[in-house]
């Protein structure tokens, strides 16, 4: 296997048919961009891979969208896909790199030992001819023995405490714009703005060409926003999704301390208890 988080296409069709190897479409998009993630992966997707519903494979009580579900009901969800913990993951989706952070960071969080991500997603992999199948893909259930990483889920207390006291440096995913609160932020009655002490870190400035950039461009893109991969870091960005993009990209570039904040700004922007700063 690889010593990075990726694994490449010329791999991934080597080992199409290995049973241990779960192929997950975590497809997911932004409201604006009018795209159906489900209706695509029905059209068609690589062939054994299983839809995982980033909206709907959630905690749906919190009524903030795409919270980690609860750990039990994790593990029989991902069991009756067919995905097993000690299973080889691999994850994709639909723009190349944009969700499927969320979802490798999701089963990681969950207790899986081994998940990476389709280097240039599904459309390198279309781009060089390789095979989709349409129609659902079934898997055999099987059990996902789950070890939830608490530690590595940042809660609404502990931003707070950071937001003031600097013990971890927030990172936000979001574009500038809605960082400094000159844009409005897509989901209604959040207010525009960002954290005390947040920096901004947008998601799709770390992303070229459905993959991340060179890890010596994401180092000169993280020193430029005044974080120090050094020192511990939460990231955090609209709704939990982007934040595991940066997240990712942050430990590609040596960070050794990043944990993320799941209820995001969409947490953070709908209470009257926190502070918000603009600019």
């Amino acid at each position: 296997m690889t010593d990075t988080p990726f694994v490449s296409t010329a791999w991934l069709a080597e080992h199409l048919s290995d049973p241990d190897v779960a192929i997950v479409d975590g497809s997911w998009y932004l409201p604006a961009v009018n795209r159906d993630p489900r209706a695509e992966y029905l059209a068609g997707h690589i062939p054994g891979a299983i839809f995982f519903d980033v909206d709907q494979y959630a905690d749906l009580s919190t009524g903030l969208p795409h919270m980690l579900m609860q750990s039990e009901a994790f593990g029989t969800l991902a069991g009756s896909l067919g995905i097993g913990d000690d299973m080889t993951i691999v994850v994709y989706d639909g723009m190349g790199l944009f969700s499927a952070p969320r979802v490798r960071w999701t089963f990681e969080a969950m207790g899986a030992k081994h998940v990476f991500i389709l280097d240039g997603g599904l459309p390198k992999w279309r781009a060089e001819g390789r095979p989709l199948e349409a129609g659902e893909a079934r898997r055999s259930p099987t059990t996902f023995k789950v070890s939830f990483d608490a530690a590595g889920v940042a809660s609404l207390d502990q931003m707070q405490a950071y937001s003031q006291d600097g013990a971890r440096q927030i990172a936000d995913a979001r574009p500038g714009l809605r960082f400094r609160g000159e844009a409005p932020e897509p989901r209604p009655g959040l207010k525009s703005g960002h954290m005390p002490m947040a920096k901004s870190a947008p998601a799709d400035t770390l992303v070229e060409n459905g993959t991340l950039k060179p890890v010596e461009t994401l180092r000169a893109q993280f020193a430029e926003a005044g974080i120090d991969l050094d020192k511990p870091i939460v990231t955090t960005c609209g709704s939990g999704v982007t934040a595991a993009t940066l997240k990712l990209a942050l430990e590609q570039a040596g960070a050794k301390d990043v944990v993320l904040y799941d209820g995001a700004w969409a947490e953070w922007g709908g209470r009257d208890d926190t502070e918000v700063l603009k600019g």
